[in-house]
């Protein structure tokens, strides 16, 4: 878990899509929820999505969305999750759009910045 003063050193941007993927998780019961922030500052916000046919995590179900609207690039990305980190394939998935240098932020629950992958 990071101190207060990492929290505050984020930037605006990015603790803007923090809090739309807490609201996505909350919103609609989901184990996750995620944003990202496309190249021209637009985002993108999703939960996980369980059907019996499709299973996408928060962060994937994002970076499609941002995909399918036309997305080239993404700026970063940020997923409210219970887990320690984000998983292999959602990290794949935002350096596919986003290239190896776009953050993916991770945050709690409670919304609180663990880190950066």
């Amino acid at each position: 878990m990071t101190d207060q003063t990492e929290q505050t050193a984020l930037d605006p941007e990015d603790k803007k899509i923090i809090t739309l993927a807490r609201s996505a998780r909350a919103r609609n019961g989901v184990a996750e929820g995620a944003a990202v922030r496309d190249e021209t500052g637009r985002t993108y916000v999703a939960g996980t999505v369980e059907l019996p046919s499709l299973r996408l995590t928060a962060l994937q179900t994002a970076v499609a969305m941002a995909v399918a609207s036309g997305a080239k690039g993404l700026e970063a990305a940020a997923v409210v999750t219970e887990a320690e980190a984000p998983a292999e394939g959602d990290l794949a998935a935002v350096r596919d759009l986003g290239g190896p240098s776009a953050p993916v932020l991770l945050a709690g629950p409670d919304g609180a910045f663990r880190r950066a992958f």
